[in-house]
């Protein structure tokens, strides 16, 4: 009986999340934002204050769904994430993957679809935040290089998508392109849940039988520039994808038995 009330709570405050990410999504963005862009400044003050304010809302909606005792979380290494100019690479095993990562970082950037940005009530805060798009993928590898050289964060899932449950993970070579052309320093993330939750093809309403637990491993940083001084850039990014996917599947296997 406990354990068919505790599922029926999960599922109706999963349901009552979704409508607050929602509602108040637009409260903020669209009735509330307008108003308090003046104050934020402008240039990079106004995108560093803009940015931190997500930080604080994905901060408090995180800590929502714990208090609603939809999930929990534990964060190992989480001094390293707000190192300036690191991009932050990660493994994708749930929708809510950006929200929690958003969330630990105070000066995070990504990279959206050019569609959203010029969607009307996704435009002024996207615009205010900076956040990366392009539809020209030089320009877009520029501009992720410029961020990451001005010291904010750029988080980016190598996958592309949201990773397939107990599946191999298959990378791109985006996030080694941008590692190189900004000689950054990589900070690997490799995320946990437990049950899987909000993979690609799980509806919100589709809960686990019990409540999921997410574990973030931050990892010791690799250096981009150490790639791009030994060899050519396509042979630079296929080594240094090839790195990140060894290093994150390792994790995958370290944790899977844990």
């Amino acid at each position: 009986m406990a354990e068919r009330f505790d599922y029926l709570w999960r599922l109706c405050a999963t349901g009552f999340s979704f409508f607050v990410f929602g509602a108040a999504g637009i409260v903020l963005w669209v009735v509330l934002f307008p108003l308090i862009e003046p104050f934020l400044g402008r240039g990079p003050e106004k995108k560093r204050r803009a940015r931190y304010l997500m930080y604080w809302v994905f901060r408090a909606y995180v800590g929502m769904m714990r208090s609603l005792r939809i999930l929990s979380y534990e964060v190992q290494g989480a001094e390293r994430l707000n190192r300036p100019g690191r991009l932050i690479v990660a493994n994708h095993p749930s929708l809510i993957d950006i929200v929690f990562l958003v969330s630990f970082v105070r000066n995070a950037t990504c990279i959206v679809k050019p569609a959203l940005a010029r969607n009307p009530f996704m435009r002024p805060p996207i615009r205010a935040m900076d956040y990366i798009f392009a539809d020209d993928g030089e320009t877009l590898l520029e501009r992720c290089a410029e961020e990451l050289r001005e010291g904010c964060s750029l988080v980016v899932f190598p996958e592309g998508t949201r990773t397939t449950p107990d599946q191999p993970m298959t990378f791109q070579r985006g996030a080694a392109n941008i590692a190189l052309k900004a000689r950054a320093k990589i900070l690997p993330v490799y995320i946990h849940c437990h049950p899987t939750t909000l993979t690609k093809h799980e509806k919100w309403h589709q809960i686990p039988a019990r409540r999921v637990h997410f574990r973030f491993f931050v990892g010791d940083e690799i250096d981009a520039a150490a790639y791009a001084d030994t060899a050519e850039r396509s042979i630079a990014s296929r080594n240094l994808t090839r790195h990140l996917h060894r290093y994150l599947q390792e994790q995958a296997a370290v944790h899977a038995s844990a």
